[in-house]
């Protein structure tokens, strides 16, 4: 069928990852560095993806594809949030979830050196390998982070972690779309508010627009903000 679909100037694309996180139904990916549709039955023909690029070089074409298959794309879906909520094939226990408990002061010692606590209340805090369903979710205050942010805000732990369940991530680096495991957490957990923390380089607006389809889709009206971090670690808004 002639319908309207998505094409990738791969002379243009700088490789960012934006409009692949930014593309809940899956049809894009990285392959060698540049974004390219995968498969023509998961685009929508809607164009999330388009403002997410910083280059310009997703645009609409008519041409001869195939229709929409709304039906695998929920079926792809289902086997992401299945293959990354998985335990590594290892037993890695780094991977096992956990809640911490702080003591009021637990500085490792370097009390005297003017040390702060640790404000970090469960483990794991990868997007990827994160529990959908872990315990600590019910009720909490979410923290979604670009993973270059805590290194660029001194007071990251004060400021952001304390009081929330952080999840960090790189959406140039992570070859997943986040916004379907943010999804799932959203819709089978009792999320009180969402709070996102970017860097204010373009290919970090991935992690921003896959909380913002991750909202979207879980049918659910949860209050979020965005906070953009400057590279000399300042906050811009």
């Amino acid at each position: 069928m002639i319908r309207k679909i998505i094409h990738i100037d791969e002379e243009k694309c700088n490789g960012c990852g934006s409009c692949a996180n930014a593309c809940h139904e899956g049809a894009i990916g990285m392959v060698n560095g540049k974004a390219k549709l995968l498969r023509d039955d998961y685009c929508d023909g809607l164009g999330d993806c388009l403002p997410t690029c910083p280059t310009g070089a997703i645009t609409f074409v008519e041409r001869e594809a195939a229709a929409y298959d709304e039906t695998a794309v929920m079926k792809n879906r289902q086997e992401k949030i299945q293959k990354q909520g998985a335990a590594l094939p290892c037993g890695c226990p780094g991977t096992q979830s956990k809640a911490i408990e702080h003591k009021d002061c637990d500085c490792g010692g370097f009390e005297a050196a003017g040390a702060m606590p640790s404000r970090l209340s469960q483990w794991p805090v990868q997007i990827k390998l994160v529990p959908v369903n872990a315990p600590y979710f019910n009720g909490a205050k979410l923290l979604v982070a670009a993973d270059c942010t805590a290194y660029a805000y001194a007071n990251f732990h004060e400021r952001f972690i304390k009081g929330n369940i952080a999840l960090v991530g790189c959406p140039k680096l992570d070859s997943v779309d986040y916004s379907e495991k943010l999804a799932e957490i959203i819709r089978n957990n009792d999320i009180k508010s969402v709070t996102v923390v970017r860097m204010e380089v373009p290919c970090c607006g991935g992690i921003e627009h896959a909380v913002k389809a991750a909202l979207q889709s879980s049918g659910k009206f949860i209050p979020w903000r965005v906070v953009t971090l400057s590279t000399d670690g300042r906050i811009l808004d």
